[in-house]
């Protein structure tokens, strides 16, 4: 049920313009229905009947309706006068940019006063805009009134049917253009990677030289020391060469296990040394270094970015092509309650 929040309406500095939308509200309403009872009273079964059950007042109508565009006009010129007073004021004010900007704004309601059958249809455009006005200003709420949720919710489904229909149809063009060789990998390459390369490198280099700190201090420093001891002592004890250190009477043992440390010790830092020397501009040297002489796959990665492009493109048309106004249809079918509980 529409309600005036009359709290809003005497705290408002523009009570005097909420009271001329009501007026013009009212006089519009009067003037619709007039018409459409006009455009009806024109009918010949509707002329009839009022004929064979109120003869006195067909009798009396009958001039208003032979001379009706007059009584038209009377409604049309306090509309004008009213649309020309706001205009005057929307001047005064400096509400647009330029002084002509109003009725350009308001086409509708000028061309709602042309007395014509076609164009009286945007009289109804005017009501909406003094609604949204008065919604705006909080004086009635619009949202809780069933004529408003029921139009929001059509709307909702009109746009989203429309726009999920053109989302697929572009994603459709896009996997055509894709299948039919488009050099989409290339120019992702040239024109999205290309000019982000630099902050690419220094934030790869900024990675590398965390992660070179982090194996140099704390818990994954050790788990990363323990591998490389690992990795070293299988090396010392499969090598002939330090095998043979064994052979060496008391101290052999000992100089083999010093050396596994030593070379462990050795390739940590090492490995510790080159991620956090590493800077921009060797990550790109060694990024160009890699991708000039990196050739002998380059079709088939081609091939398998395209794929996956496509996939994506897929998994995304299938999420537009939902129709989500049906399950918040259901869901509110399912939230009424049963009338027979």
């Amino acid at each position: 049920m529409l309600r005036i929040n009359w709290a809003n309406l005497r705290n408002s500095h523009e009570t005097p313009w909420f009271i001329l939308d009501f007026v013009m509200l009212g006089l519009l309403t009067i003037n619709l229905i007039w018409l459409l009872f006009d455009g009806l009273y024109g009918t010949e079964f509707v002329n009839q009947q009022l004929e064979n059950f109120f003869p006195g007042f067909e009798a009396a109508y009958a001039p208003v309706h032979r001379n009706f565009i007059l009584v038209d006009l009377v409604f049309i010129s306090i509309f004008f006068v009213e649309f020309c007073f706001r205009w005057i004021v929307s001047v005064v004010r400096k509400e647009h940019l330029r002084w002509y900007f109003y009725p350009f704004l308001h086409w509708y309601d000028l061309v709602g006063l042309i007395p014509f059958g076609a164009t009286r249809i945007f009289r109804f455009l005017r009501i909406f805009s003094i609604l949204h006005r008065l919604h705006k200003y909080e004086i009635i709420d619009l949202n809780h009134t069933a004529i408003f949720r029921f139009f929001t919710f059509y709307y909702d489904v009109f746009v989203e049917e429309l726009s999920d229909r053109i989302v697929v149809k572009v994603l459709t063009d896009a996997q055509k253009d894709i299948a039919a060789g488009s050099p989409l990998v290339e120019d992702i390459g040239r024109h999205v990677l290309a000019p982000r390369r630099p902050v690419l490198t220094q934030w790869l280099a900024g990675v590398l030289n965390h992660l070179g700190n982090t194996i140099q201090h704390g818990h994954n420093g050790e788990a990363i020391r323990q591998h490389v001891s690992k990795s070293v002592g299988k090396a010392v004890k499969t090598n002939p060469q330090v095998s043979t250190l064994t052979y060496v009477p008391v101290v052999g043992k000992t100089i083999e296990k010093t050396l596994e440390q030593a070379v462990t010790d050795i390739v940590t830092q090492s490995l510790v040394n080159l991620l956090s020397d590493l800077d921009a501009e060797r990550v790109d040297g060694f990024i160009n270094a890699g991708l000039e002489e990196y050739t002998p796959t380059a079709d088939e990665l081609d091939k398998e970015v395209l794929l996956i492009i496509n996939e994506c493109i897929e998994l995304v048309k299938t999420h537009v092509a939902q129709q989500r106004w049906k399950s918040e249809l259901i869901k509110k079918e399912q939230t009424v309650p049963d009338p027979k509980g």
